[in-house]
């Protein structure tokens, strides 16, 4: 699936149309509490402007109503921190398409930066609209696409825009190529043992990424959640465990398939409150007491999932193993992310809850790859089509 990339383009005195993913959580005062996202971008964004190209960026945030006026979901924040980590000036539009914009794209000299307003604020980018896109599309000379979060999406500056810039440069940023080179290369070929491990709430939101996995790993470990939900299909008691009774049918058809590569837990770590300072206890898996929940995956689950780990060339984590935003609850998470910074393994950590854990437990220098998107990452290990990264350069 490699695409050409943005470092394979002569960019000087053209303008790039760089979609971005700036998806950045804010504060009640709609201060940035995590950067990652901008940070992340920087490589292509330098790329360009250091080589005497100007660029356009262009980005959603959240989930605004379309109209415009939401001032919670602007970009503002957004370009003023890539200012300070740039080290120069970032202009701001304070529309997308309209006529702030457009003067703006025409007034950015060669190795200057804009932001464009929140792509979301424009009801044609969710809408894939054409001509929404050929707005867009007539601010670049080359279409570069560096938003991994978005990949699996079909929304206008996703798919359309490039769409219309046919015959231009249409190319990956640094980040996407590096998505591509660890999610779908790695795994299409993989060292072994290959393992995955998966937890979070929903057997339901990964559903295909077990199937899929069930067939290329070596073994697929569940914690979380999720766990509670196969400990039902085995005729198990949950207490007041987070489960899915609607998909007690499937998990027991997923047992069946997966035979010994489906590795489930051997015991739980319990509270009788959802809080750091609960009765606690920890059971054999499918034992939990009436006015109890599993909060967590138990030590000797942890130690043998550990274990196995260990001896992994490729490991692909999606999902905290338990409640790790509250100790004690954090004990599973924490050993299987020791295990996999220690391992020797490729380690490819999925988005979403994974990364924050990682991040949060000190260990994203450990591993191989943090991935950006956490939709994108499951929607890229389960094999999907992704018209955004087909549709770029070869």
């Amino acid at each position: 699936m490699a695409k050409k990339s943005i470092a394979q383009v002569e960019v000087a005195g053209k303008s790039v149309l760089m979609r971005v993913d700036f998806n950045v959580p804010l504060n009640d005062e709609l201060q940035i509490t995590d950067d990652r996202r901008i940070q992340m971008a920087l490589p292509s964004i330098k790329s360009v402007i250091e080589r005497g190209g100007r660029v356009v960026l262009m980005s959603h945030l959240g989930r605004p109503q379309g109209d415009g006026k939401d001032h919670r979901f602007s970009l503002v924040p957004a370009a003023t921190r890539l200012g300070e980590l740039l080290g120069i000036e970032v202009a701001m539009a304070t529309d997308t398409v309209g006529e702030d914009a457009v003067a703006k794209v025409e007034q950015l000299t060669d190795g200057g930066v804009l932001v464009l307003e929140n792509l979301r604020f424009n009801p044609g980018e969710k809408s894939g609209c054409s001509e929404f896109a050929a707005q867009l599309a007539a601010f670049g000379d080359v279409y570069c696409n560096d938003a991994f979060g978005t990949c699996h999406r079909t929304d206008a500056s996703m798919v359309a825009v490039p769409q219309a810039m046919e015959g231009q440069p249409r190319v990956v940023g640094f980040l996407v190529a590096k998505e591509i080179q660890y999610l779908s290369d790695a795994i299409s070929n993989p060292e072994r043992p290959f393992v995955a491990i998966l937890g979070g709430a929903k057997v339901s939101d990964k559903i295909t990424v077990i199937n899929k996995l069930l067939e290329v790993c070596d073994s697929v470990l569940i914690g979380g959640a999720m766990a509670y939900t196969f400990a039902m299909a085995k005729g198990g008691n949950v207490g007041k465990s987070l489960v899915e009774p609607d998909k007690i049918e499937l998990a027991a058809e997923l047992i069946a398939k997966g035979g010994d590569k489906l590795v489930l837990p051997v015991d739980t770590h319990c509270g009788d409150d959802f809080s750091s300072d609960c009765n606690k206890q920890v059971v054999q898996f499918g034992e939990i007491a009436e006015e109890f929940e599993g909060l967590d995956i138990g030590p000797q689950t942890a130690e043998a999932y550990a274990s196995i780990l260990l001896d992994a060339k490729i490991v692909v984590w999606n999902g905290p193993m338990g409640v790790f935003e509250m100790p004690p609850f954090d004990g599973g998470t924490k050993r299987v992310a020791e295990a996999i910074a220690a391992s020797e393994a490729i380690s490819i950590i999925g988005g979403g809850d994974s990364a924050a854990a990682i991040q949060q437990l000190g260990f994203a220098e450990q591993v191989s790859h943090v991935s950006t998107g956490g939709g994108a990452s499951l929607a890229m290990l389960e094999g999907r089509r992704f018209e955004a990264v087909e549709l770029l350069d070869d």
